[in-house]
């Protein structure tokens, strides 16, 4: 229609004659418009018309899909609880939010972590104890870090083994443990006890389900 307009503002100083034949060409448009089926004038006007279906439903949810995919893959995404090896910081159904780890100088102990094990061929959940550099010896449950014992207040079911283990966590590697001690698999049984920071996917920041349970982790 904005062509059209254009086209007789441009005629308005043309003759009487050439009105009349514009007037003439609407009518016959109009007159063709007529012989539309309903269903093609409700398409016309379903998909056309201002505010439209198109307009007003289809583009706004197809953003809000690829705004929503892009938050996904780089910020922000959803995990599932499928075990007891974090009970009873986190339990099996529960779900959380968690954000894309892109600097892992910045984990700091006592963090609750996604990484992938190549080791397993799992995408795993623990708790972050060594740190690159660290010196770490386990004895009757106690976690020694550099000379130091750590406090575990999220720890359930201790293992109180006499046997020592010791670790050093080399540069650019973690050490991660399960607060379930005695259910999880974690690094004291692997073969290679250390994750690789480019294998860390991300931090838990909330639990979000149930939702009596909703807050912050710590």
């Amino acid at each position: 229609m904005k062509e059209n307009d254009n086209a007789m503002d441009s005629n308005d100083t043309s003759n009487s004659y050439d009105d009349v034949a514009s007037t003439t060409d609407v009518d016959k448009s109009e007159d063709n418009n007529k012989n539309d089926s309903p269903l093609e004038k409700g398409f016309l006007v379903f998909f056309t018309a201002k505010g439209g279906f198109f307009r007003e439903w289809v583009i706004p949810i197809i953003a809000a899909i690829g705004i929503a995919l892009l938050i996904n893959k780089f910020l922000v995404y959803n995990v599932y609880i499928p075990s007891e090896s974090m009970v009873p910081t986190l339990n099996v159904g529960d779900k959380l939010m968690v954000t894309r780890v892109y600097d892992t100088s910045k984990i700091q102990r006592g963090d609750i972590i996604v990484f992938y094990s190549e080791e397993l061929d799992e995408i795993l959940i623990k708790r972050a104890i060594g740190l690159p550099g660290d010196h770490i010896v386990i004895h009757n449950g106690i976690v020694n870090i550099n000379g130091e014992d750590i406090k575990e207040d999220y720890v359930k079911n201790n293992e109180k083994l006499n046997k020592v283990l010791e670790f050093d966590v080399p540069e650019n590697k973690f050490f991660f443990l399960g607060d379930n001690r005695s259910r999880s698999n974690d690094a004291r049984r692997w073969i290679n006890p250390y994750i690789d920071a480019s294998n860390i996917q991300g931090k838990a920041r909330i639990k979000f389900y149930p939702f009596k349970d909703f807050g912050r982790l710590t």
